[in-house]
């Protein structure tokens, strides 16, 4: 059987440098002396505070609960249950009575019936008033179809006329200030052409053309050389600041500050897990210092406590319970016993005293007549039934 793992087999172990290994056992031994009593001094004062809470603070919270709830939920309670309530319910039934219940019975006994009467009386006048407006609707309608009539026969034999003459005489007028528009407005282009137009067209081609070229010529070759000028300003002062601030800078960033940022987050991440190693073995040990005192507690004060209650009191509170808490318990039960049959018979006593009393003033009360049932009248009366004892039987007479 081979026991060894072969090498894929093996997990890989990432490689660590001897600058770890030298700073682990020295950081791990330094922060365990100072982890241990801090670690001690918490888990003391996490069993003070437990020891705390479920002895002194539960209590005394579950106290201040019950007066709270005893001086402030409970009164208010009881004055909303027996106070406020059943005197909202006498003021909703008294406003019910006095409101509610008189304003439902005008309503039905008599503001529905006038309004019922409005109701038919305003039907009535709607009904007179349509009748009305009908008739004078008809009579509008005959007047307003005389009026179109005559409105008709006026457009067509005064209006229609007058209109076409208008018209054609607006026409005329028209074409005459058409022509006399295009004369006046033919002269002026040819005025605005030979005199503006044509002196302006051939300043612009000759003299600002020019002109214009040669200052563009100008301020081309001026940007050129103002560029030129920024150019090698920039590259000098780019040359200047990367010789004296970039590259001292990344010289001091790459061979310095590198290698010292490693070295620190080796002894961060070394100190962290000793920090954490040490808490938790400073935790075992904290726990084996409170098993052996929690022992020791236990030898010195609970176990002597314990044999003191078993061997001493325990038969002690037993023969008190069987030599004088029983004997007393049977004496009292007797006591009541004996107290709870003098009560019932003094009871019974009174009851038949106030039953003679009333006997002897009212009389003895009429007891009902029975009604015989239908089974009993079926059945023969008592001098005829059969007995044992008597003679009427087959077998005993004489």
């Amino acid at each position: 059987m081979d026991l060894e793992k072969s090498p894929a087999e093996r997990p890989a172990v990432p490689a660590e440098g001897c600058l770890t290994v030298a700073i682990r056992l020295p950081v791990r031994i330094v922060v365990l002396v100072l982890v241990v009593p801090v670690r001690m001094l918490w888990d003391a004062l996490v069993v003070g505070g437990r020891f705390l809470r479920d002895t002194l603070l539960r209590p005394v919270g579950r106290v201040l609960q019950w007066v709270a709830w005893a001086v402030f939920v409970w009164p208010w309670g009881t004055l909303w249950r027996y106070a406020v309530v059943p005197v909202g319910k006498a003021l909703a039934w008294l406003g019910y009575v006095s409101l509610v219940v008189p304003a439902v019975w005008m309503y039905e006994t008599v503001l529905t019936p006038v309004g019922h009467a409005i109701a038919w009386v305003a039907r009535g006048v709607g009904a007179g008033f349509a009748w009305v407006l009908r008739g004078l609707g008809a009579g509008f309608a005959w007047v307003l179809r005389g009026i179109g009539a005559v409105l008709a026969w006026v457009y067509a034999r005064v209006l229609t006329p007058v209109g076409r003459a208008v018209a054609w005489l607006l026409r005329g007028l028209g074409i005459g200030f058409g022509t006399v528009a295009l004369g006046v407005y033919r002269v002026v282009a040819w005025l605005v052409r030979h005199l503006i137009v044509v002196p302006a067209l051939w300043l612009y081609e000759w003299i600002l053309a020019p002109v214009g070229r040669a200052i563009a010529w100008a301020a081309r070759g001026l940007g050129w050389l103002v560029r030129m000028i920024f150019t090698g300003i920039g590259a000098a002062l780019y040359w200047t600041l990367r010789v004296l601030l970039v590259l001292p800078a990344l010289a001091l960033w790459r061979w310095v500050l590198v290698p010292v940022g490693r070295v620190l987050a080796v002894v961060a991440r070394e100190v962290g897990d000793a920090l954490g190693h040490a808490w938790r073995v400073a935790g075992h040990l904290s726990l084996a210092v409170g098993r052996f005192l929690g022992r020791l507690f236990r030898w010195i004060f609970v176990e002597p406590v314990r044999w003191v209650y078993r061997s001493v009191l325990t038969p002690v509170g037993h023969l008190v319970r069987d030599t004088v808490l029983r004997p007393a318990a049977e004496a009292a039960r007797g006591v009541g016993r004996v107290t709870r049959q003098a009560l019932a018979a003094a009871r019974e006593s009174a009851r038949q005293t106030r039953a003679d009393i009333r006997r002897m003033l009212f009389g003895t009360p009429r007891e009902p007549e029975r009604v015989p049932l239908a089974k009993d009248r079926r059945e023969p009366g008592a001098a005829g039934t059969r007995t044992l004892g008597s003679s009427t039987t087959a077998l005993t007479k004489d």
